[in-house]
């Protein structure tokens, strides 16, 4: 254990698990304690600042303290905290039902609330699931996803995914999932540009629906970017074209727009991209602005109308949690949108996304363990090669991508690495100026472990 630990980091070692972190790093790597966080920066105990390039998980929108969406949810504390959602109900909910089904993607009318993403996920494979067997399809009882496909940590969203690191050693517990090959425009298979492709690789999601659409519910996908397999991101027309054969093999998508929702990929829903409407998107993160927990699951009134009858025939559907539409979630989420509209988030997020993506394309351009910089609405991502020319990756026991995000953190700068891959997701209230640091420390950092590398006679 350092010496240096304060009293704080202390108490949190001797009872706080924490989560995705093997905790005997932290003997090396305390938890930094934050005490508070204002706009794009977090301040620890100690005062020092950091800019959160990763949104603290993807979650944060409108920057830390937001005036607005803590008075809203001050506001809302006062008036009503919780109270139960079957039977009852309360204006937050309705209000922020009625907005997503008005800006959702066409069709995407009724709304099912959750607490977290994979919360959200489970709700859409069991829709999905019950839909076919109250429609006479018994047969419908696997689900189809992608290779590097990441879902969730709940047994079912587990099932769906496909990083080995978080399913694995849950192996024995999991549906039985149909896997296809999934889009990888970094490494391409077909030797293709993603501005001028036609998705072949999409013939590898078609054999397994032809071999397997009688006993397939959903496929389900992670629209433009795969966030946990290392930001991989593929163009539209993937979707656009998924979409047609979820058509023509009578099976549903499951869009899940958890971590891509709510403009992160330049519209405010990926799917709006490739003009489709899937038969459930998942949302959450963003939702509430990175404040408290909340997901939803939005679908047709087609799926609806198949669990609508009489009681006794018990086609509801019978899936809830204690904290169901949460007043206060609700009421924050309705504010984060509110917000969207009103401050024209959108022309930002296109603006700042065009200034990040040449200044980044630029500076990385230079970096000889560069393969490349990639980026999709204001969501950017650096992948770290051995050879540029062969792509070839770093041993994930070199733990390349962890050691430059600790030489990050004494700069001020908070990223969160996938493997070799860094990745961009700062709030949008993040100006040009920010924007430039964060890019320069994450150039200064990557500089620095490489420059260490080669006096240690690594790399």
């Amino acid at each position: 254990m350092i010496s240096t630990i304060s009293t704080l980091q202390r108490r949190d070692l001797n009872h706080v698990w924490h989560p995705c972190s093997q905790m005997k790093d932290y003997e090396e790597l305390p938890p930094i304690v934050i005490k508070s966080g204002k706009g794009i920066y977090l301040y620890d105990e100690n005062g020092k600042q950091y800019i959160d390039a990763v949104s603290s998980w993807w979650v944060n929108l409108f920057g830390h303290s937001n005036k607005r969406i803590s008075t809203a949810l001050a506001n809302q504390a006062f008036q009503l905290e919780h109270a139960i959602f079957a039977n009852f109900t309360h204006e937050p909910a309705i209000f922020l039902a009625e907005k997503l089904a008005e800006i959702t993607p066409d069709g995407l009318t009724k709304v099912f609330f959750a607490d977290n993403g994979s919360s959200a996920i489970e709700v859409a494979l069991k829709m999905s699931f019950q839909y076919h067997m109250q429609k006479n399809k018994p047969n419908k009882k696997r689900f189809l996803a992608l290779t590097d496909a990441y879902h969730g940590e709940t047994l079912g969203a587990l099932s769906v995914g496909g990083v080995d690191l978080y399913h694995a050693v849950f192996q024995p517990l999991l549906l039985d999932t149909v896997r296809a090959q999934g889009p990888d425009c970094f490494r391409c298979p077909f030797n293709k540009k993603p501005d001028s492709c036609n998705t072949p690789c999409l013939s590898f999601v078609e054999e397994k629906l032809k071999v397997h659409h009688e006993e397939l519910t959903a496929i389900i996908i992670e629209p433009l970017i795969q966030a946990a397999a290392g930001m991989k991101m593929y163009p539209p027309s993937y979707l656009k074209n998924l979409k047609e054969l979820c058509l023509q093999y009578d099976v549903h998508l499951i869009a899940d727009e958890v971590a891509v929702g709510f403009g992160r990929t330049g519209t405010m829903f990926a799917c709006e991209q490739a003009g489709i409407t899937p038969d459930f998107m998942c949302l959450s993160k963003g939702l509430t602005g990175g404040y408290l927990p909340l997901s939803v699951v939005l679908t047709t009134e087609k799926v609806y109308a198949a669990f609508y009858d009489n009681y006794e025939t018990m086609k509801a559907f019978l899936h809830s949690h204690s904290y169901t539409g949460n007043p206060l979630a609700c009421r924050v989420a309705y504010e984060v949108l509110q917000i969207f509209e009103e401050e024209h988030y959108i022309e930002q997020i296109e603006e700042k996304g065009a200034f990040m993506k040449e200044l980044a394309s630029s500076v990385f351009h230079h970096q000889s363990y560069v393969g490349e910089y990639r980026q999709t609405g204001m969501v950017g991502a650096i992948e770290l090669v051995i050879d540029k020319e062969t792509k070839e990756p770093f041993p994930s026991k070199d733990r390349v991508g962890y050691q430059i995000y600790q030489i990050a953190l004494k700069k001020g700068l908070l990223l969160r690495p996938l493997g070799n891959v860094l990745y961009f997701m700062p709030p949008y209230v993040i100006t040009k100026e920010e924007i430039r640091t964060m890019i320069d420390l994450t150039n200064e950092a990557i500089q620095q472990y490489f420059d260490n590398a080669f006096v240690k006679g690594g790399a």
